[in-house]
């Protein structure tokens, strides 16, 4: 790791010398990481809720039937005291907000949005809002904040969201945290890392057939896939 640190005693860089201050900047900015990087280092000693985010498409529609199904399972969740988090967007994410929000109680509705100029504010279903501006530091809140992720069908931010914490339990930065494909899309993701990612290990993740969350008649969830397959992460061998 770089050493990020100012040198003791150091002289002031004037501005008009650009190499220094583009170095004093780069220091700065990896000290501010390091900052960052042991906070989060912390964790409580339990959480009062057990905390589930729903990855998913922000195209669907309310009506759809993958909209209709994770509102359900939204729901499901939120009646057994999960608190539900998603993107905070439209599509999936609004259909998993709108199932936790209601149920009558104390589970939480959070979203944590990303600022982007083509989409909406945050549905009407969030109770509690984050926004930033990067998606890196949204992913971030988004892995500090579960204890568990269950994938809908989507596009490429669903799989970007997934990869990113497959690839934390691979390494174990994160452990004894499902991490759970649902739909028809998924199966062959699972598969293609089984028989082609570089790796003598075993893959990270099976295939079963589970979870009654999909059955008919929806894009991406549908008949073959026996009601959405599941991918669950366990720990395995570098796939990179």
């Amino acid at each position: 790791m770089t050493d990020s640190r100012p040198v003791p005693g150091a002289q002031s860089v004037s501005l008009a010398d650009e190499e220094r201050t583009r170095e004093v900047l780069a220091q700065s900015v990896l000290g501010l990481w390091d900052v960052v990087n042991n906070l989060t280092r912390l964790r409580p000693s339990r959480r009062d809720r057990y905390r589930v985010t729903i990855f998913g498409s922000a195209r669907c529609r309310p009506g759809d039937f993958a909209y209709q199904e994770t509102r359900r399972v939204a729901a499901a969740l939120a009646e057994m005291d999960c608190d539900i988090i998603t993107g905070g967007g439209p599509g999936l994410m609004q259909a998993a907000n709108e199932g936790a929000a209601a149920v009558p109680g104390s589970s939480k509705s959070v979203g944590i949005r990303i600022e982007l100029p083509f989409e909406q504010d945050v549905n009407a279903f969030v109770t509690q809002a984050f926004e930033h501006r990067t998606f890196f530091t949204r992913l971030h809140q988004f892995v500090l904040q579960s204890d568990a992720f269950v994938v809908a069908p989507g596009g490429i931010g669903t799989v970007l969201e997934s990869m990113l914490v497959w690839q934390l339990l691979q390494v174990r930065h994160i452990e004894n945290t499902p991490l759970i494909f649902v739909g028809r899309m998924w199966p062959g993701l699972v598969e293609w890392a089984r028989s082609s990612m570089l790796s003598a290990d075993p893959p990270l993740a099976r295939i079963t057939a589970c979870v009654h969350l999909a059955s008919a008649r929806a894009p991406g969830i549908g008949p073959g896939s026996t009601s959405g397959p599941l991918g669950r992460s366990r720990s395995g061998g570098s796939g990179n």
